[in-house]
């Protein structure tokens, strides 16, 4: 065991290597109080600052073609499995289309439920080449539905002065395109409100 003396001369040392700022005399000050309290040199940690993911601009979309259909793909057979999973989904949603099912209750969750992949016929429009058109959405913009047609035929309709039949086991809802002029996002989140008469 180290003696009074040496033990004194250890803490001594140790306090000038720990406190080098210190001058001896406020070192041994220190010494005389029973706590002493050394000096902590904490590394500073930097922050790594996250960057943002940025995507594409609509522009950057457009030259890049990204929402374009190419002319091979224009089948009306590729995209029935696309339809057949589009029943399911409306089935689930709106909790298997039984008979008794309330008519207005299906027609809410329709208007809010994504149609890529539903089959419509164009019943009414102010545009006569329209009427009859019939074929599975295949994109859903704000203003227009691209369709393809049993003859596999791309069809872009306006929604606008235009009604939509879509049937569904036996139901059939009907699409009044002027007040249906929303993007598929923005639909889902709003709030539709009943109206006594509704035109072209």
């Amino acid at each position: 065991p180290q003696g009074s003396e040496e033990a004194k001369a250890f803490v001594s040392a140790f306090l000038k290597r720990s406190m080098p700022k210190k001058k001896d005399e406020a070192i041994q000050d220190m010494l005389t109080r029973k706590a002493v309290v050394l000096e902590h040199y904490s590394k500073k940690k930097t922050k790594q600052k996250r960057k943002k993911t940025k995507g594409f601009t609509a522009k950057q979309r457009r030259d890049m073609r990204l929402f374009e259909i190419e002319p091979n793909q224009q089948r009306y057979a590729i995209f029935l499995p696309l339809h057949e999973l589009w029943k399911q989904y409306i089935r689930d949603l709106c909790h298997g289309l039984k008979p008794d099912a309330q008519p207005h209750m299906v027609q809410g969750k329709l208007l809010k439920a994504d149609l890529h992949g539903a089959i419509v016929t164009v019943t009414k429009s102010k545009c006569p080449s329209y009427v009859g058109i019939t074929g599975i959405i295949l994109q859903e913009f704000k203003h227009v539905f691209k369709i393809i047609t049993k003859e596999d035929k791309l069809k872009v309709v306006p929604k606008l002065n235009n009604v939509f039949s879509l049937e569904t086991d036996g139901f059939i809802s009907y699409i009044y395109g002027s007040k249906f002029q929303l993007r598929a996002s923005e639909r889902s989140a709003k709030k539709f409100k009943l109206k006594g008469t509704i035109d072209l």
